[in-house]
């Protein structure tokens, strides 16, 4: 079939002729802060970025950050914009005494502001020169034996929905060393007790999902919870909510499974303090003393990123660096 040649020119003359709408208004001044959240996908990532600008912003000029306050700051010249920014890290480390940690994460969200400021064309400048602080990189990944963990397990009382929900959400904890954001972000569609499987968003993965397999004590203590909670037809709900009895429960927040593993650990007579993150240390520790220091297996199971991570697990476990500290010592 034939196009008429002045059909396809009212095409392109209509094209070019396209406006842009009221919202997509390019004369306006950017909302860059807007614009840095809106482009961040992590909810905790976006939580940082809102606190520490905000704290930034209420240091150098007594004010929470608006549209024209951030854009001075975008528009100043380099060196007036390190020395603000120096001043502000050294009001940190001296005057706060932040730990390293922080003091890197306020610094990275005050250089994720002014990168996005470049890409809007606010910002003329960049904050390399201004350097984040030196981390050690030891971690103490060390955390409780199966035979604690079990006494923990021990005092939920599995007869009552909430008892049902928390001992599977421990399960998860311990069996597969999932972290609290991938336990609240799950939904119930997620979980396929056929195929004994759960799919979870996990650790810098955007929103592509990793199949992970479960073992059979996690399918029945989810099938229980999901049963009790009368969720089996309600695909798209959270998993994991706070207990209601209009049935309408809220997501439950990675707060809430901090507060439930703290406290059970405490009256299971634990001292360290514990925290799901710890329970995923001393699930991957374990792994690694039961396949023998097997780097490729507790990759696969954690889904580290990095082998080196592993390592660092692995070192904490054997206590490689005291071994040859003893070692070298008798020889002397």
């Amino acid at each position: 079939m034939s196009t008429h040649p002045s059909s396809n020119i009212n095409i392109l003359e209509t094209a070019y002729t396209l406006t842009i709408g009221d919202d997509f208004c390019i004369d306006q001044d950017p909302q860059v802060i807007e614009q840095l959240l809106a482009d961040t996908r992590s909810p905790n990532t976006k939580r940082a970025y809102e606190k520490d600008l905000k704290d930034f912003f209420l240091f150098i000029s007594g004010q929470l950050p608006n549209q024209n306050l951030v854009l001075e700051f975008l528009h100043l010249e380099q060196r007036h914009a390190v020395a603000v920014v120096l001043k502000y890290k050294s009001y940190l480390v001296n005057y706060k005494r932040l730990s390293e940690a922080t003091v890197n994460r306020r610094l990275s969200a005050i250089k994720s502001l002014t990168a996005m400021g470049r890409k809007l064309g606010a910002c003329n400048y960049t904050l390399e020169d201004v350097k984040g602080e030196h981390i050690e990189s030891y971690r103490d990944t060390t955390g409780i034996p199966p035979t604690d963990f079990a006494k923990v397990l021990a005092l939920v009382d599995r007869t009552t929905v909430k008892g049902k929900r928390d001992y599977a959400i421990l399960r998860l904890l311990w069996d597969n060393a999932l972290r609290r954001s991938e336990i609240c972000n799950l939904d119930v569609r997620d979980f396929n007790a056929q195929a004994n499987t759960l799919s979870i968003l996990g650790k810098g993965k955007g929103t592509q999902k990793t199949v992970i397999d479960l073992s059979r004590k996690t399918v029945e203590a989810l099938a229980d919870w999901v049963i009790v909670s009368k969720k089996s037809n309600k695909l798209k709900q959270p998993l994991f909510t706070v207990i209601a009895y209009n049935g309408n429960g809220q997501r439950l927040s990675g707060e809430a499974i901090r507060r439930l593993v703290s406290g059970l650990c405490k009256q299971a007579g634990i001292t360290k303090q514990m925290s799901p993150h710890r329970i995923r240390h001393s699930s991957i520790t374990t792994v690694l003393d039961k396949n023998n220091g097997n780097y490729r297996a507790t990759q696969r199971f954690s889904r580290h990123a990095k082998p080196d991570t592993v390592m660092k697990y692995d070192d904490n476990r054997s206590k490689l660096q005291k071994a040859m500290s003893d070692i070298i010592a008798d020889l002397v």
